[in-house]
């Protein structure tokens, strides 16, 4: 009998996988310079989103995932701090600097920002617990709309209004959906054979987020060609929010050991922007749009420029 794990499909993945973070680097920067691809895969967020999660959902260990409730203290404290203090901390930052107002809004809205749907698949890829950052993305996922507005507000001035009603439904569609779909999975498929293909799905989990990073730069070039200088700014007021959170979030939460610190800041650099990209009013500053999808490059190149540091640090 043909082994699995032999057929050519999965070979290609389990390949990709191995190359993860820098296919994601790559594929961030394709979306830019190839605008006719990203606009064409635009359509394809919502969807990838859900298949994305059934293949977290498929490699994380669901027993150790739940685990991480009966330490109910050490979950909230990620938690809190992600959605309570990073938001004080990058206004507190940002006020003495001059940036541009957008930047400056842009910034402290990122910081209030739920996990990344992609978070535990990054933390697998870099080496720390897959199984938190899952319990804490679903618990920032479902706090964001009670957290992130009212703080955007008091912080900023922009109304970021988040309709829990349909936030809800999505809610169900992104996470609902997946869970359902990855518990058939893990019993159609069996551990035995899941176990055996998981390098192939962590593959394919790569794909999809390199496919939803050309998805989420339609439109980008347009603007950079516009207004390249301050583009520039806010590209690198993106990358320092997102690497200046990942350390200070790593540092606060030390005590709990290097991996549980090193995944909260991971989470905390990592922010889903997408979100807020849908929700923003009309009559929102159209600079944060813009400075929303540039956060993603951090986002995308993060698994290639912190493996090596992760690796070191868990030596």
């Amino acid at each position: 009998m043909t082994n699995p794990s032999n057929l050519l499909p999965l070979r290609f993945f389990a390949a990709s996988a191995a190359r993860g973070p820098a296919l994601l680097g790559v594929g961030v920067f394709a979306g830019l310079l190839i605008p006719p691809l990203a606009h064409a895969m635009r359509w394809f967020i919502t969807p990838n989103v859900v298949m994305l999660m059934t293949l977290v959902l498929l490699r994380v260990d669901l027993a150790a995932a739940l685990g991480h409730l009966r330490r109910p203290g050490r979950v909230a404290a990620v938690v809190a701090f992600l959605m309570l203090a990073c938001p004080v901390i990058a206004w507190a930052a940002i006020r003495p600097l001059q940036l541009d107002a957008g930047i400056a809004a842009g910034v402290v809205i990122f910081a209030t920002g739920c996990a990344a749907t992609s978070g535990a698949a990054f933390a697998r890829l870099v080496g720390l617990d897959a199984e938190l950052t899952l319990i804490a993305t679903l618990a920032t996922t479902l706090l964001v709309p009670l957290t992130g507005p009212p703080i955007a507000h008091a912080l900023v001035g922009v109304d970021l209004s988040i309709g829990v009603g349909a936030f809800m439904g999505r809610l169900l569609l992104v996470v609902g959906m997946p869970l359902l779909l990855s518990l058939l999975l893990r019993r159609l498929l069996g551990r035995a054979l899941l176990s055996e293909i998981g390098p192939a799905v962590d593959g394919a989990v790569v794909w999809l987020v390199v496919l939803y990073g050309f998805g989420v730069m339609d439109g980008l070039a347009e603007r950079l060609l516009r207004d390249p200088a301050w583009v520039a700014q806010a590209a690198a007021s993106a990358f320092i929010a997102a690497f200046g959170l990942n350390l200070l979030t790593a540092l606060a939460l030390g005590g709990f050991g290097w991996k549980i610190a090193a995944a909260a800041g991971l989470m905390s650099g990592n922010r889903n922007m997408a979100l807020y990209l849908a929700v923003l009013p009309t009559t929102a500053d159209p600079r944060l749009s813009l400075f929303f999808a540039l956060c993603q490059f951090p986002l995308f190149l993060s698994p290639f420029l912190l493996r090596p540091v992760y690796r070191l640090v868990g030596k």
